[in-house]
């Protein structure tokens, strides 16, 4: 079947950022979903990659002068603009970003940002303190208010050994925002509620309880249900991720809120999948002011937080419900307890700790069934989205024949 993204012309531009040398598989993956992508590198650009590496895979030659004068003896700049269906800036460096928001025009690549008409991108690459400066994230919401799409940045270690916000986003991930694909059919018809992320409980107006949950498995899950057809709501905690377009977002901080949000969309909806890491409890009371450290022990009294899965399985006429359970130990004995006690239809399950689930790019599920059982082996976590929303079309259509 041809792609949606069949004759899609991208432009992507390249600023002079270490991330630089992760364009030429972007540029791959672009292309392998049908789409044209002309290269525009600035000179800091050329200092991390080669324009002869991004002719060879894109196709095209690289344009980097404003001043081609074989070019421009037609305007080329004007009709390269008017060209792209789309602009992506990756890496998206902090200097580009403010000469963006400025509108400065000095250099091809930001002359063609302000003379097209086409949807502008940018994909944001940086050491974390810079991306951290009250400068930058000041330039980051001007150009948010006018139009841009910020994708990213992720977290994690960088380059110059520091670790934060700052790494640009994967290609994988840069080419399924931009792509539109082809949506399966799946899961057509049905609204699917996910909710990801970590939850936190407040202690005080500077302190919380919370877990290490990145909310990885959880957006991954939703795009993958989204692929497959599905209208679907994701609810999330704090977390520093973007979720595709078509995906509505609900941001949530406490579990309270989390139920709350939870509850409001499933009243028309057949599917819920609850890959959050709910914490488990917060605070009996909240200080209204931050706690002093005047003593040698703190005493903190805690309190239940609604359990959201359990909650929807006693409702009356549940959906299908698929939860999630991180153990550290006994995992298949404390998942069969929770598959049962708190009706669920499937469970995964994983064993965390020790540099295991929270916070990877990879996992591995074992996923329970009444009567049943399937292990996913160790992969990245898109690619484990799949497999387990495959194995949820299966045994939902398996529960609601009528739907088939």
């Amino acid at each position: 079947m041809t792609s949606l993204a069949s004759t899609r012309k991208i432009l992507l531009g390249i600023t002079g950022g270490i991330a630089a040398y992760k364009s030429p598989d972007l540029v791959r993956r672009l292309r392998e979903q049908g789409a044209q992508v002309q290269v525009v590198m600035t000179r800091g650009a050329q200092e991390f990659i080669t324009e002869q590496t991004l002719q060879a895979v894109s196709g095209l030659p690289v344009r980097s002068e404003l001043w081609d004068h074989a070019a421009e003896a037609a305007m080329g700049h004007i009709e390269l603009a008017r060209w792209a269906d789309e602009i992506l800036i990756a890496p998206a460096t902090a200097d580009f970003i403010a000469r963006l928001a400025n509108g400065f025009a000095n250099d091809l690549l930001s002359t063609l940002c302000l003379a097209t008409r086409a949807p502008i991108s940018i994909a944001p690459a940086m050491n974390q303190a810079m991306w951290a400066h009250p400068a930058t994230q000041a330039n980051v919401v001007l150009l948010k208010q006018r139009g841009v799409r910020v994708l990213g940045p992720a977290e994690g270690e960088q380059a110059c050994g520091d670790v934060g916000l700052g790494r640009m986003l994967e290609p994988a991930e840069l080419a399924a925002w931009l792509m539109p694909t082809q949506r399966e059919k799946l899961l057509s018809g049905i609204k699917a509620v996910v909710t990801a992320g970590p939850t936190r409980e407040r202690i005080d107006p500077v302190r919380f309880i919370t877990n290490r949950s990145s909310g990885k498995m959880g957006f991954a899950v939703a795009e993958a249900l989204y692929a497959a057809g599905a209208e679907v709501v994701l609810v999330s905690g704090p977390v520093h991720l973007n979720a595709l377009a078509g995906i509505e977002r609900i941001n949530v901080e406490t579990a309270d809120e989390m139920l709350a949000a939870v509850q409001s969309q499933l009243v028309n909806a057949q599917l819920f999948v609850a890959t959050a890491a709910v914490s488990d409890y917060r605070a009996a009371t909240v200080a209204t002011s931050k706690i002093k450290k005047t003593a040698d022990a703190l005493s903190l009294d805690l309190a239940r937080t609604p359990d959201i899965l359990a909650t929807v399985g006693a409702s009356v006429n549940p959906p299908f419900l698929v939860g999630f359970a991180a153990e550290t130990d006994n995992v298949e004995c404390n998942a069969l307890i929770k598959l049962n006690s708190k009706r669920l239809d499937m469970i995964a399950a994983n064993k965390v700790g020790d540099g295991l689930g929270f916070d990877k790019d990879d996992n591995a599920l074992t996923v329970y069934w009444h009567g049943g059982q399937r292990e996913m082996c160790l992969c990245n976590k898109r690619d484990l989205a799949k497999q387990l929303v495959q194995l949820i079309a299966e045994r939902y259509r398996e529960k609601h024949p009528a739907s088939n």
